[in-house]
């Protein structure tokens, strides 16, 4: 298992350790609280030279932001999931791809986006782009593989998207769009992925499958909600919603010049908020089973963690996976 030192990876081993499975984790850090029984620090972006004896290795590190320098999504993404396939095959194990649904995106709304291959056109993102080419790498392994997008990964440790929603929300900045229809969209909560993980290295799936919450929502309202839960303000500062991207273009210009700091608004960001993306996961739900945690009972999960301090090891939080 690889990235145990992040939200999904840390996420994933304990839930599979929980379930009786041995788990080696791989990350450059430490792995999280239990999240393996045995830890190899490694970076992935070289080659790793130690061969341990597993029956699957499950590719969660990756370089997950809306923003950052090409060169390490580059390192992260695409020589990480190189250096993870040899070590599959090294092993003779199936491989197991954390991807993104990030890779089927384009300008506008999208609706019931299928499991496919990604398509050629331009990519979003270097995030994007990159996930797409670990996606290239796993369909070419001659092994046996999954790919697996998970789209909007939230809730107890989520260290990645609702913290940087959060720090807007502190500050009063967080947009609220102007739009005739309200953009909607699947997410998935961590409670949820970790099952769907679970099940696809059990049952042996392949091919690529959307991991997805039960139903879309509404992205305002979820995050209002959300917002709301763990009593901070919700979206206020009302913009349109070209402006907001010839804003965040223009941020994203002077990073680039200045340092590569992460900017407050993205083009990307702009376009979580603004654009409808829906997928269709039949095959994950042939698979796997229907997703079963509705989006509304792991947001109160989540709520109450954050409120308790957001700490990994509160043991009132019970474990990610289990019924909440």
């Amino acid at each position: 298992m690889t990235g145990t030192s992040g939200f999904v990876g840390g996420a994933v081993g304990r839930h599979l350790r929980a379930r009786g499975h041995l788990v080696t984790g791989l990350s450059r850090r430490p792995p999280r609280a239990e999240a393996a029984d045995r830890a190899i620090v490694h970076d992935l972006s070289r080659p790793l030279t130690e061969t341990p004896r597993v029956d699957a290795v499950i590719h969660a590190a990756a370089l997950s932001s809306p923003w950052g320098r090409p060169a390490a999504f580059e390192a992260a993404n695409v020589e990480g999931t190189r250096h993870a396939l040899a070590l599959a095959a090294r092993c003779g194990a199936r491989f197991v791809l954390i991807s993104s649904s990030s890779v089927l995106y384009a300008p506008g709304d999208q609706e019931d986006l299928a499991e496919g291959p990604a398509p050629d056109s331009p990519p979003v993102n270097d995030y994007a782009r990159t996930k797409r080419a670990a996606e290239a790498l796993t369909r070419a392994h001659p092994g046996p593989w999954t790919i697996l997008r998970p789209r909007a990964v939230y809730g107890v440790g989520d260290t990645v998207l609702f913290p940087r929603i959060a720090r807007a929300a502190r500050l009063r900045l967080l947009p609220r769009f102007r739009r005739e229809t309200p953009a909607r969209g699947h997410l998935v909560s961590i409670d949820s992925l970790v099952r769907q993980v679970a099940r696809a290295v059990e049952t042996g799936a392949e091919g690529i499958l959307h991991l997805v919450d039960p139903a879309p929502v509404g992205i305002e309202a979820f995050v209002t909600e959300a917002l709301d839960r763990v009593g901070l303000p919700g979206p206020s500062v009302r913009v349109g919603v070209a402006g907001a991207m010839r804003s965040a273009a223009g941020l994203e210009a002077l990073s680039r010049r200045t340092g590569w700091w992460e900017p407050p608004l993205t083009r990307f960001g702009v376009a979580v908020f603004t654009e409808t993306k829906t997928f269709d996961d039949s095959r994950a739900r042939a698979l796997l089973g229907p997703p079963d945690i509705p989006s509304a009972v792991a947001v109160a999960r989540f709520a109450r963690w954050w409120q308790a301090g957001a700490r990994l090891d509160d043991p009132a939080m019970g474990r990610v996976g289990e019924d909440p």
